[in-house]
């Protein structure tokens, strides 16, 4: 088969890795992809916000399958152009990506279905944004709307920190996603991520993990696209799992098909866990980043064939064979991240690194330039590492972590910690 995988980050680069290692591949393509990509298959520079031009090239370089990576593409209906074409496709209808694309629509959807999730406001103007805070008080969660590229919430802690956080998502910080704001209860407890595969009539878990969200180490700072992650999460117990199928995303994916929208793709659960019960604070309409990177470690190859029974209708006839192993991957970002960083600086060392079904580096932010490797993005790259136990993938990520030479660059020390307590 010809598969054309869209997307740029390490989240892109982890499946075509896994994708690769399936016999059914004959070729990959992925667009725009990143440095990393380019070792291992064909990248093309595409538009891949532009529905009727991946239709093109799909039509041109004779794909058999899509799956469609981050969630902007999503949102923008372009796995609808791809399946009106007749192709193949991993990745949830528009209709269907509002999940993620607006928190007050999945909110509803909560409410349709009794799901547990955190009270909340839904506003579009700042000044009853800024009158419902201080009538429910700190601490309370702030989120834009729309797609942030998982920037767009703000826990604040202080009645001031959340006022100001409603002029920041007002101001225009967050571009069209702050244009409306949902306002959220602050839930306790420990956060984890459920990944299911549906395809619009069967529901099959695919895995847990758990990320970190705050740049600093002891989870300190300002929240990130995520610093690292790992899997299996602790936390998500089967009893939990299962009371997050039966309360949570089965009924959630039943109302979906019952407004006509049937969701077919990956869906992220992100769960707060706490005395055992499981509340939904958010869905996400692909892989998350970096938790697809020790997902793709543990899975391999089927990895494709369950994306491919995704897109077919046919989960009920596959089941996920799971190893008794971990996987921890590690975040290097550019000195300055989430905020203002550098680009173009030099990182060495990666020839040296081993790459093979338990150690790899996967590429998120990164180009050649004049025959060097260098950094043009915030997160650039996910060092992942599978291990018997948690401790050994920590340790061997770690190891390859020190091996890399970017002065510029930094990453967490403590990846994994909740998982060693």
């Amino acid at each position: 088969m010809n598969i054309l995988i869209l997307g740029s980050g390490g989240r892109e680069h982890s499946l075509a890795w896994a994708v690769m290692q399936n016999p059914k591949c004959d070729k990959l393509i992925v667009a725009p992809g990143n440095a990393g990509i380019a070792a291992i298959a064909d990248c093309a520079n595409l538009n891949i916000m532009d529905g009727a031009a991946v239709v093109v090239f799909a039509e041109e370089n004779s794909i058999d399958f899509v799956i469609v990576g981050p969630e902007a593409p999503l949102a923008a209906g372009v796995s609808d152009d791809l399946r009106a074409a007749g192709f193949a496709v991993f990745g949830p209808s528009a209709a269907a990506a509002n999940l993620e694309a607006s928190k007050a629509f999945t909110k509803e959807i909560c409410a349709a279905v009794n799901a547990p999730t955190a009270a909340y406001g839904h506003f579009t103007n700042a000044a009853a944004a800024r009158a419902y805070i201080t009538e429910q008080g700190a601490p309370i969660v702030i989120k834009a709307d729309g797609l942030a590229a998982g920037k767009g919430v703000i826990i604040a802690m202080t009645d001031a920190e959340a006022l100001a956080a409603v002029d920041t998502m007002f101001d225009g910080t967050f571009g069209d996603a702050g244009t409306e704001v949902v306002i959220e209860e602050f839930m306790d407890g420990e956060e984890a991520s459920f990944f299911v595969l549906c395809d619009g009539e069967t529901v099959l878990p695919i895995g847990t993990a758990q990320d970190h969200k705050r740049v600093g180490d002891g989870d300190t700072g300002p929240n990130t696209g995520g610093m690292g992650a790992y899997s299996p999460a602790p936390v998500l117990t089967d009893a939990i799992a299962q009371r997050a199928l039966d309360e949570i995303i089965r009924p959630t994916m039943a109302e979906m098909a019952r407004r006509e929208m049937p969701y077919q793709g990956v869906l992220y659960a992100g769960l707060m866990i706490k005395d055992g019960a499981p509340r939904l604070v958010e869905y996400n309409v692909r892989f998350g980043d970096p938790e697809c990177q020790v997902l793709m470690m543990r899975l391999g190859a089927q990895a494709f064939d369950l994306m491919q029974a995704t897109a077919e209708v046919r989960l009920n006839e596959i089941k996920v064979n799971w190893a008794d192993d971990h996987a921890l991957t590690v975040v290097m970002a550019a000195n300055g991240y989430p905020d203002a960083y550098e680009k173009g600086t030099q990182i060495k060392g990666l020839d040296a690194l081993p790459e093979d079904s338990s150690n790899m580096v996967f590429h998120a932010g990164t180009t050649h330039q004049d025959g060097a490797l260098v950094a043009i993005g915030g997160r650039v790259l996910n060092v992942t590492a599978r291990g018997a136990s948690l401790a050994e993938a920590h340790k061997r990520a770690y190891e390859m972590v020190d091996q890399i030479d970017w002065p510029e660059g930094f990453c967490r020390r403590d990846i994994g910690w909740r998982g060693f307590t």
